[in-house]
């Protein structure tokens, strides 16, 4: 498996839909995974869901500058961990961010996201 690939496949189709269509998220999560939202926690796919759907962003662009992965453990886990800029509708400054994701593989040869740790970097 290709780590790399996999783990730039899900960060642009991540942010894509975060960007597009955020309801849409809900599919990545399953019920056991757990969203760290600037140190809010959230667990199982619909309040995750919930909580992205309900954030006051409602027209925003993400532009990521980094993208590192490591394998996670003997079942294929994947660890991501993105950092970029997040540009809101209507403000002339972008607000830089990071996020890790921990994918871990499905029966059907998919990935979802076990856990997901989102942070506003201030500066």
């Amino acid at each position: 498996m290709d780590q790399d690939g996999v783990a730039k496949a899900f960060v642009d189709h991540y942010y894509q839909t975060f960007d597009s269509n955020r309801a849409a998220l809900g599919r990545l999560y399953q019920d056991g995974s757990m969203l760290t939202f600037e140190g809010a926690k959230i667990q199982g796919a619909a309040a995750i869901a919930a909580e992205l759907t309900s954030l006051p962003l409602q027209q925003c662009a993400h532009a990521i500058s980094t993208i590192d992965c490591q394998p996670s453990g003997p079942t294929g886990g994947i660890l991501v961990f993105v950092s970029g800029s997040l540009q809101l509708g209507g403000e002339q400054h972008s607000l830089k961010f990071s996020q890790m994701f921990h994918l871990m593989p499905t029966p059907q040869g998919s990935f979802y996201v076990l856990n997901d740790i989102f942070r506003l970097n201030y500066a």
